[in-house]
Parts: C-alpha cells; sequence; structure tokens
C-alpha cells in the first residue's frame, strides 16, 4: 500500500508544472498586452529613450555589447523594485532571471536522483532568498543571484547523493562521492569547508572555466592584476590539497580511489589548470568564443528542457547569463 502511495505520488508531481515554467508563463502575462511591464530607458546609459518592456529588456542585456554598468544597473533597480513594491516585481525579476536560472536547473536536475520538481524548488528559492539581501552596491548582480540560486540547488542535490544507495551483491567500488563532479561543485565544496573565500571561488571560476581575462576581472573587483595572479596561485595551491586530501579520506582499498588520487580526472584538471597550462602561468590569452543559441525555445520539453521525462541535457550547455559578466 505504501509503494502504491509513493508511485500515485510521483506521477502527480510528473503532471504539475516545473516551477521555473510557472514563472514563465507568469512572466509573459506580465508583458502581453496594451502595457506590458516596463522600465524608463532613459535612466539607464545604453537604452533607448523610452519605456522598454521587460522582455526586450532582457534581451537586450543578454547581448555581449551591453554594458557591465548597463546590467548592474538595471538589476539594481529590479531588485530594488521587488523589495519596495513586493509581488509584480519580484515575479519581473524572476522572469528576467529565467535563462540564468533554466541553464543552473537543466544541469542539477540532470543529476539529481530525485524528483525534478524539488531540484526546480530548491533553484529558485535560493535566487527569490537572494533577492532580499543581496548588496546592490558592488558589481555582477545577476553572477551572484545565479549562485546563490546554485548554492541552494546544489545543497539539495549533495543531500539527495549522500543518501544511502541500495548496491546489488557482487559490487565493491563506486565513484568518489563530491567534489568529483562538475568543477562548479569542486568550488562550491571548497567554499562551504572554508579552504577558499566566496572571492576567491569566484577568481578561479571566472578566469579558469569561464575564461575571462583576468585584468578584467582585477578591474571589477578593484585591485591590481598582479594582486589577482598571486590571490590566484595561492588560492589553487590551497585547492589542489583540498582535492587530494578528499581522494585520501577515501577507502585504501577502493581501487576506484587510488585511480582518481594518481590521476585526478577531466574535472580537477580543468580547475587547477583552466585555459593556460598550470597554475602559474603568465596572464591568460584566451580569444573569444561565439556563444552558440542562448536557449531551447521547445515547449514539449517543459521549461528549455529541465528535467521531465525529456532526454538527460548535453554536457556541453549554454550559459544564458552573458560571460562578459
Amino acid at each position: 500500500m505504501a509503494g502504491r502511495r509513493h508511485v500515485h505520488r510521483s506521477n502527480r508531481r510528473r503532471a504539475q508544472q516545473l516551477p521555473l515554467d510557472t514563472a514563465r508563463q507568469c512572466f509573459t502575462w506580465l508583458v502581453t498586452g496594451p502595457a506590458p511591464l516596463s522600465v524608463d530607458g532613459r535612466e539607464f546609459s545604453g537604452l533607448p529613450n523610452r519605456l522598454v518592456p521587460l522582455d526586450e529588456l532582457r534581451g537586450r542585456m543578454l547581448r555581449r555589447r551591453c554594458p557591465r554598468r548597463t546590467r548592474d544597473a538595471v538589476w539594481a533597480h529590479l531588485v530594488q523594485r521587488s523589495r519596495d513594491e513586493g509581488a509584480t516585481w519580484t515575479l519581473a525579476c524572476t522572469g528576467m532571471a529565467l535563462p540564468a536560472l533554466a541553464s543552473t536547473s537543466r544541469w542539477l536536475a540532470a543529476r539529481y536522483p530525485g524528483d525534478a520538481f524539488d531540484v526546480h524548488a530548491e533553484v529558485l528559492s535560493g535566487f527569490l532568498s537572494a533577492l532580499a539581501d543581496i548588496d546592490l552596491c558592488r558589481p555582477r548582480v545577476l553572477v551572484r543571484l545565479r549562485w546563490a540560486a546554485y548554492r541552494a540547488g546544489h545543497t539539495a542535490l549533495a543531500e539527495a547523493l549522500n543518501a544511502p544507495t541500495p548496491v546489488a551483491s557482487g559490487f565493491h567500488s563506486s565513484p568518489p562521492r563530491p567534489p568529483w563532479g562538475h568543477p562548479d561543485l569542486v568550488l562550491a565544496q571548497a567554499v562551504r569547508q572554508s579552504v577558499l573565500t566566496r572571492t576567491e571561488a569566484d577568481l578561479i571560476g571566472a578566469t579558469r572555466l569561464e575564461e575571462s581575462p583576468i585584468t578584467g576581472w582585477a578591474v571589477a573587483n578593484r585591485t591590481t592584476t598582479d594582486a589577482a595572479y598571486k590571490a590566484r596561485q595561492r588560492a589553487e595551491r590551497r585547492l589542489v590539497a583540498f582535492i587530494r586530501d578528499q581522494v585520501r579520506d577515501t577507502d585504501p582499498d577502493d581501487p576506484v580511489a587510488a585511480s582518481m588520487l594518481a590521476d585526478p580526472g577531466p574535472p580537477a584538471r580543468q580547475l587547477l589548470t583552466g585555459p593556460s597550462r598550470s597554475v602559474t602561468d603568465s596572464p591568460d590569452r584566451t580569444e573569444e568564443k561565439s556563444l552558440g543559441p542562448l536557449s531551447n525555445s521547445r515547449s514539449e520539453t517543459g521549461l528549455l528542457g529541465c528535467g521531465g521525462s525529456s532526454a538527460a541535457a548535453s554536457p556541453r550547455q549554454s550559459s544564458e547569463v552573458p560571460r562578459c559578466v
């Protein structure tokens, strides 16, 4: 009887819309009709001198040529209106961030052993919580909101992966527990265990994984390029030691752990080398890569194909937060 109730509950949950699908529909209603929800473009450099509907505004802010100062100013304005006026503008912020939230949810849902609905809900909850207290005076407002959403979803993922899993007899080994997996998981784990500060994780993530020039990161964070290089070098040394300690803590008789100790694998190597050859390389010389399509508009797969009954997402994901942020 208990098993039947569980199956019934799972089937009912699958029949429900995912939280981000609901947010997308509500955002569409806000920008549809003769008086769509808009912002005054005259208040922001780089926007037209007229009322700009939010769906048009989102498209403009996703363009690579959109100045970072414009994006930060618009996002500070949207978040402040959410705090001052509540529901409508909170939904507006969610709709404006949907490309970033969808990318994050898609990656987490593909690895979540439970119902995709739960991890989507955690991502959305983390984003909404950050709207209330994120510092609007610092740059990269949307990126920090996305990290808050990611951390909430990752916490749910980590709890699900750490739960006991039935194992058939005859099998001895299983892959090591996190941080092995996507490099972002390694950085998040290192921050939670105080191996790295959030600033150091952002530095490594931006300049190693997102291929942003370290000079640009230094300017955005009001420091010198030399200081950024030294900070990254010190942080990466601690990160190397942390990764190796994580492997040594596993069962010494486990052949999988032994092989990981000998060769950390692509995710760890990607963190430790990034676009250059070693953690002590000279300044990065990376070429900008053209971005592919920003979203998958197929409606039959749920919000951008996040979770649900569609096939697993491709390993290559297209973040809809411009890499230049």
